[in-house]
């Protein structure tokens, strides 16, 4: 999975969503890697967050498996920072691939230094100083802005964002995802070699057929001439 995202993009994995009808789940807009140009695909390993670290060592502990993604669910709070150092070190260690966080993290300059793909809504001095009684969902599902995450889903993140499709799509998202990628690289060439994107797509023809027929949409034109640019 991570091998075929290397070419590919959180866009082309969201129309390629879009173009097969699978759930679009993508997590609040904002969210970005601490470095830039990371990128990660793996299997998602939910946890929810209480104001411990110990969450997150049980699922290192009993969940997890080589190429993971932790998806770490802290309900989006901007008055703590749930995961650093120790916590993302340990999942290198533990061989998981990254680590996603609805909330915010610290220690960005160790983070940095350690390398593993986090991403975040951003930094924040402050640890937890709570600790809130654990539910019985902790270690099976994370919520992340409006979707539920479970380990029967996948993560997909790159500096656009971080998206979640259901671990039986993957395939068929990723094929799709591929065929949109070399069409629109191929439209790129040509826009480059002189011929616009709008002869590209018969924009006139477009705008002749919506006179005729007010209903007919730009998106299903590009479909009946093998076009991308919006799915």
């Amino acid at each position: 999975m991570h091998k075929r995202f290397t070419e590919l993009s959180t866009p082309l994995v969201a129309d390629a969503c879009v173009r097969l009808g699978v759930p679009l789940r993508a997590a609040p807009a904002g969210i970005l890697p601490v470095v830039p140009g990371h990128r990660v695909a793996g299997r998602a390993l939910p946890v929810r967050h209480y104001g411990s670290v110990d969450v997150f060592l049980e699922a290192f502990t009993t969940h997890a498996a080589p190429g993971d993604v932790l998806v770490i669910d802290n309900e989006g709070r901007e008055d703590e920072a749930c995961v650093g150092d120790l916590a993302v070190l340990e999942a290198k260690v533990t061989g998981l691939a990254g680590v996603v966080v609805w909330g915010l993290h610290r220690d960005t300059a160790d983070l940095v230094e350690i390398g593993m793909p986090v991403f975040s809504y951003g930094a924040h001095a402050p640890g937890p100083v709570r600790l809130d009684p654990r539910g019985p969902e902790a270690l099976r599902t994370a919520r992340f802005g409006a979707h539920t995450v479970g380990a029967d889903d996948a993560v997909f993140a790159d500096d656009d964002g971080v998206l979640f499709v259901a671990a039986d799509r993957v395939d068929a998202v990723l094929d799709t995802a591929e065929t949109i990628f070399r069409t629109e690289r191929n439209q790129a060439r040509r826009i480059r070699a002189g011929e616009t994107l709008r002869d590209q797509t018969r924009f006139d023809e477009y705008l002749r057929r919506r006179a005729e027929d007010p209903e007919y949409t730009f998106r299903q034109h590009l479909r009946r001439i093998g076009g991308a640019i919006e799915e």
